[in-house]
């Protein structure tokens, strides 16, 4: 392989642009440009969750959904392309059935929380919302493919699952939202 990154700084981005991978040039402001950050924010964060998870075959499902969405950015940038597709969405979703079968059905609503690791995971979660808050902009402006969002959308769920699994794990009680906890000044 190639040595394709063979200098990290280009000096073409100082003027506020930046390169897409067809060779156009967009402002790094542009709808586009915060989608793919935010897909890589989210990235980096999975990176933190596997960085601090014990559980071995999470733990691989977790670098399997970094692949993806290097992929889903990378299709971003090259709309034509496209590498998110019905199967990885349908893998995404039958993990995370795996993962909620072994869960006990939710009564109420749960404060993120518990172990270390299932806190950076509810926080990739809502880095994940916002990504797909992100994408639906884009969308909006100039559609991009559905795969993506049915994708991002199936994530945040997933990662919702997986903090309770750690947590689970970890044997870690879940905290449930008492609507009542403010007490009201008589």
């Amino acid at each position: 392989m190639q040595n394709r990154l063979s200098k990290i700084y280009t000096r073409t981005g100082d003027s506020g642009t930046t390169g897409m991978a067809d060779g156009s040039r967009v402002t790094k402001d542009s709808l586009r440009m915060h989608a793919i950050g935010e897909v890589d924010e989210l990235n980096s964060m999975l990176g933190v969750v596997i960085h601090k998870s014990q559980a071995g075959e999470l733990k691989e499902d977790m670098i399997t959904i970094q692949h993806d969405l290097f992929n889903l950015g990378g299709q971003l940038a090259m709309p034509e392309y496209q590498m998110i597709n019905k199967q990885r969405i349908e893998w995404l979703e039958n993990t995370l059935d795996t993962m909620n079968d072994k869960l006990e059905p939710l009564k109420e609503f749960i404060l993120p929380g518990g172990a270390q690791e299932a806190c950076f995971c509810h926080m990739a979660r809502t880095i994940c919302r916002r990504t797909e808050r992100s994408l639906v902009s884009l969308h909006n402006e100039t559609p991009i493919s559905i795969e993506l969002l049915s994708y991002i959308n199936r994530l945040s769920d997933w990662l919702f699952v997986a903090g309770r699994v750690i947590n689970k794990h970890q044997n870690i009680d879940e905290v449930y939202w008492q609507s009542d906890r403010i007490k009201k000044d008589t």
